[in-house]
C-alpha cells in the first residue's frame, strides 16, 4: 500500500507539473490587459511585467515562475482585478465563502442521497424506484445552472423565501447568511444526492441478491436485519471513498452556481481572472483546482485499501 500511494503521489506531481506547464504557457499566449493611458501606475506594472520576464521566452518566463514560488512563496501580484496586491492574499481572502457553501451542500446532500438510495434498492422494481431512479436520472442530466435558475426562480421570485442572492460580509454562520446561502446550497446539493442514490442503489442491488445474503436470511435473520447488518457494510466499500472525495472539493467550489447566485469565493474569482486576463491570478487558481482534482482522485484510490483489507492495491502475486 505504501509503495502504491508513493507512485501515485509522484504521478499525481508529474501531472501538475505538465499541466501548470501547459496552461501558464497557453495564458501567456494571449496578449497581456492593457494598461490605461497616462496612468502614474502603469510604469509600475510594466516594470513588474518585465522582472516576471514578460518579454522573453515562455520556457524562462515558467522558470521565473517557479523559483518565486518555491524560494519566496511569491506567486505574484495582482495587475487588473486588484492591482497591487498578493493574490495569494486575495486567493485565502475568497476561500472561505466557497467552503462555507459547499460544506452546507455536502452535509445536506450525502445523507438524503444514501437514504433515498437504500429506499430504492429495497424497493427495487416498484412504483418507488421507478420514481426515484427517473427524478435521479433527470437531476444528472440536466445542469446544474438549469435548476438554480428554476429555484431562484420559484423560492426567491414567487414565493420570496430567500434572496436572490448571497449576503454579503463575513458573519458565515449566522441565520441571515445561511438563509441566503439556502438557493446556492440547494442548486449544488441536487446534484450530489442524485449522485450518491445512483451510485448506493447500485451497490445495494447488487449486494442484496449475493449468495451470502440470501444464507443470512436462511439462518433467520429478517430482510431489515440482513441489510444493516450485511450488505450496508459491503457498500459501504464503494460509497465512503465517494464521500471523502466530496469533502476534498468543497475547496473548489462551483464557478457557474457562484457567478450566478454572486458568492464572493474562489470560483468567481476565476471567472474574473480569465475574463480580466490576470496572470498571476489565474495561474495560482488553475494550480489549485488542479492539485483539488488530483489529490480527491488519490484519497478515493487509497481509502479503498483501508475500508476493505481485502483490496491490496499495486500488490503482486
Amino acid at each position: 500500500m505504501g509503495r502504491y500511494a508513493l507512485k501515485r503521489v509522484s504521478l499525481m506531481l508529474v501531472t501538475l507539473f505538465l499541466i501548470t506547464l501547459m496552461c501558464f504557457v497557453l495564458i501567456r499566449m494571449l496578449p497581456p490587459a492593457e494598461l490605461p493611458m497616462n496612468d502614474p501606475h502603469t510604469k509600475v506594472v510594466q516594470a513588474r511585467r518585465e522582472a516576471a520576464g514578460y518579454n522573453k521566452p515562455y520556457l524562462v518566463q515558467f522558470w521565473i515562475f517557479l523559483r518565486n514560488i518555491f524560494t519566496k512563496g511569491d506567486w505574484g501580484v495582482s495587475d487588473v482585478l486588484y492591482f497591487g496586491q498578493e493574490v495569494s492574499t486575495i486567493f485565502v481572502s475568497k476561500l472561505p465563502a466557497t467552503m462555507v457553501v459547499n460544506l452546507y451542500s455536502i452535509v445536506l446532500s450525502i445523507p438524503i442521497g444514501i437514504a433515498f438510495g437504500i429506499w430504492a434498492a429495497l424497493k427495487k422494481n416498484t412504483i418507488t424506484d421507478d420514481i426515484i431512479s427517473t427524478f435521479t436520472m433527470a437531476l444528472i442530466s440536466v445542469p446544474s445552472f438549469v435548476y438554480a435558475f428554476v429555484i431562484q426562480y420559484v423560492f426567491a421570485y414567487k414565493l420570496g423565501w430567500f434572496p436572490f442572492l448571497m449576503k454579503q460580509g463575513t458573519d458565515w454562520f449566522s441565520w441571515a447568511m445561511f438563509k441566503s446561502m439556502i438557493p446556492a446550497v440547494l442548486s449544488l446539493s441536487l446534484g450530489v444526492i442524485a449522485g450518491f442514490t445512483r451510485t448506493t442503489r447500485a451497490e445495494l442491488t447488487e449486494v442484496l441478491t449475493s449468495e451470502f445474503m440470501l444464507l443470512a436470511r436462511t439462518k433467520g435473520l429478517t430482510k431489515v436485519q440482513a441489510t444493516v447488518r450485511h450488505a450496508l457494510k459491503n457498500c459501504m466499500v464503494i460509497i465512503v471513498p465517494s464521500i471523502f472525495g466530496e469533502f476534498i472539493s468543497i475547496l473548489s467550489g462551483s464557478l457557474i452556481i457562484e457567478k450566478l447566485f454572486s458568492i464572493p469565493g474562489v470560483g468567481m474569482l476565476y471567472l474574473n481572472s480569465i475574463n480580466g486576463r490576470d496572470y498571476p491570478m489565474f495561474m495560482l487558481l488553475t494550480v489549485f483546482y488542479t492539485a483539488i482534482g488530483l489529490v480527491a482522485a488519490i484519497v478515493v484510490d487509497i481509502s479503498y485499501g483501508f475500508i476493505d483489507p481485502r483490496i491490496r492495491m499495486g500488490s503482486r502475486k
